[in-house]
């Protein structure tokens, strides 16, 4: 018998969709066209009790308020900008996330997006590819930065953010020889990075400006021009954390300027839109929001949302309670 009725909010995982498929009574917002949605969940209101959204569709106030019967929302993310916390928590709707299985994966990637921007991998691949080597001589190699290659080891990274993915950031650095410093609203107690409590200071001493923090209100274009110039014409801004977590017209411009050395982004403001301007640029790296797209953190992401919903059925504690 089916337990609960379950509305997937946009195509993630298979192996979910299909989990969620088998074990419960799915109900698929993105299969109606745009302008029945609202018919849609008006239609099978009482039937649902369960949203699994995302990144990209999460629940928001005017779906929670759809839904009557909603009793829990389980986000296929650890970030939970798309969910509304408050609504969830005066109509006392239970939210979850999935935390700590996706710490390496966005780690790695970091680390990957900051060797790729400063080696100019990318452009590398594209010289060889293009017939450039062979025709034209070596790839460009010359002192001044983003005219060649700049070594990511022995540089000052600095963190906005030092929860989990920070920190494995900061482990993945030192390997690397960085020093690392690191702004986050309260201060560490067990690390010996240097914390800095306005992030100006800290972009005005790093050479490489990694963000791994949550989308809030408070850090909504936590990156703007003053942070951006403090940065410089030759550091680098990483982003593996959301895309509005910086001004994005104004950091367009400083890249276009020569007031920004160069980027490694993998997540964008209004995806999946990208601003064409970075396209063309080739001080910077674009990913289409992949940091945590691993088989296997996929399936533990998985894993855990089925796991909540589970608990959840049998009135038991959940697995990652948010609310």
């Amino acid at each position: 018998m089916k337990s609960l009725g379950v509305l997937l909010t946009c195509p993630m995982d298979s192996y979910l969709e299909e989990e969620l498929s088998r074990r419960h009574s799915l109900f698929r917002l993105w299969q109606p066209p745009p302008e029945k949605r609202s018919e849609f969940l008006r239609e099978n209101a009482g039937d649902i009790r369960a949203v699994v959204g995302n990144t990209s569709v999460g629940a928001h106030a005017e779906m929670i308020d759809a839904l009557p019967a909603l009793e829990i929302v389980a986000s296929f993310s650890v970030g939970l900008d798309k969910v509304d916390l408050g609504k969830c928590r005066e109509k006392g709707i239970r939210v979850t996330n999935t935390p700590d299985v996706l710490t390496d994966d966005v780690a790695d990637l970091a680390i990957a997006l900051s060797i790729a921007t400063l080696r100019r991998i990318c452009g590398a691949d594209r010289y060889l590819r293009s017939g450039s080597w062979k025709n034209n001589g070596d790839f460009r190699l010359c002192s001044k930065v983003w005219n060649g290659f700049v070594s990511f080891s022995g540089k000052a990274v600095g963190i906005v953010g030092l929860g989990r993915i920070g920190s494995a950031i900061a482990e993945r650095a030192e390997a690397f020889g960085c020093t690392v410093s690191y702004h986050s609203r309260t201060k560490r107690p067990q690390t010996n990075y240097k914390h800095y409590s306005n992030i100006i200071d800290l972009a005005a001493n790093s050479e490489v400006l990694i963000l791994s923090c949550s989308l809030t209100h408070q850090t909504r274009h936590i990156i703007n021009r003053h942070v951006i110039d403090a940065l410089g014409p030759e550091g680098v801004l990483i982003n593996v954390g959301r895309g509005a977590l910086v001004d994005e017209p104004e950091f367009v411009s400083a890249l276009i300027e020569n007031r920004l050395g160069g980027a490694g982004l993998d997540v964008f403001e209004h995806e999946p839109d990208v601003p064409e301007e970075l396209v063309g640029l080739d001080n910077v790296v674009l990913l289409p929001h992949v940091g945590t797209d691993t088989w296997e953190t996929s399936k533990a992401m998985s894993d855990l949302v089925l796991g909540n919903l589970k608990a959840h059925v049998q009135k038991k504690p959940l697995l990652t309670p948010v609310v």
